[in-house]
């Protein structure tokens, strides 16, 4: 009973952190020294695979604008959308390349010094970027060119170091490039569909336990938790950047970057 009630908990956090750029590995480091988080919730398996709930609720909730075969568009619409799969499958290359050759050192370096400086650098690169007020030029994805959606990855591929936050990264990148804070959003969501059922797969097909019936449980659970909170974490972050600009997620990040530092060097 209580790694089921961990897996609903690490749900949570894994729906609400994934889709706001405030880190979702921060999050962990913190949580894992407040919970006794051993066993199956503590593998890389499990960290991993829950994503698959997250990817979901994206599927759900943009299902009409991602189908390509909706009997509800026309030639040209289901065209724009094929157009729209290739540009993000151009930027998810550089990712899918140096995320693969860089896998195993970043997991090495993932430590709470190297999670606290990047939540703090990117905390303040929002601050700075969100002050410049730069006028959008791309305020829907159909207009982003395709060296605009690669450089976009490339963006994505600074997500590798840990504490950066993979949404975080592109949602700057794409900013700083002309997106709106809407179309930056939905990109960076339409991104994370390859990228994390790759990784998500990766690590089915690689991993060295035994999934027992008990660890299968437990880990619907954890996606069924996060499928329902990535729903309400992506449809409150799309109505708050209609109004709203990315600096509280600047001064979130800093706040939490320097609860980490005090955290591990002096309470602990």
């Amino acid at each position: 009973m209580a790694e089921f009630i961990k897996a609903i908990f690490l749900g949570i956090v894994e729906g609400i952190t994934e889709w706001l750029p405030i880190s979702s590995t921060g999050h962990m480091i913190l949580v894992n020294e407040f919970i006794d988080n051993t066993g199956f919730t503590d593998t890389d398996l499990f960290l991993y695979v829950i994503q698959l709930g997250a990817i979901l609720a994206v599927v759900t909730l943009y299902f009409q604008k991602l189908n390509p075969f909706s009997s509800k568009k026309t030639a040209e619409q289901k065209r724009g959308t094929w157009e729209m799969w290739f540009k993000v499958i151009a930027a998810c290359v550089p990712a899918a390349v140096i995320g693969l050759l860089f896998n195993d050192y970043m997991d090495r370096i993932e430590n709470w010094q190297v999670v606290s400086a990047m939540l703090i650098l990117y905390g303040i690169g929002f601050i700075v970027v969100e002050s410049l007020k730069r006028k959008a030029k791309i305020t829907d994805i159909s207009q982003l060119s395709y060296k605009t959606a690669l450089t976009i990855g490339l963006f994505q591929v600074l997500s590798i170091v840990p504490g950066t936050s993979r949404s975080g990264a592109t949602i700057l990148g794409a900013i700083m490039l002309g997106c709106s804070r809407e179309t930056a959003a939905e990109f960076s969501f339409f991104l994370a569909i390859p990228v994390m059922f790759g990784v998500s797969l990766l690590k089915l097909v690689t991993y060295n336990g035994v999934l027992t019936g008990h660890d299968a449980a437990v880990l619907v659970v954890a996606m069924a938790v996060a499928y329902v909170v990535s729903m309400l974490a992506i449809k409150f972050l799309m109505d708050f950047v209609k109004k709203h600009d990315f600096k509280p997620f600047g001064w979130y990040r800093m706040v939490l970057g320097l609860a980490v530092i005090l955290w591990f060097s002096i309470i602990k």
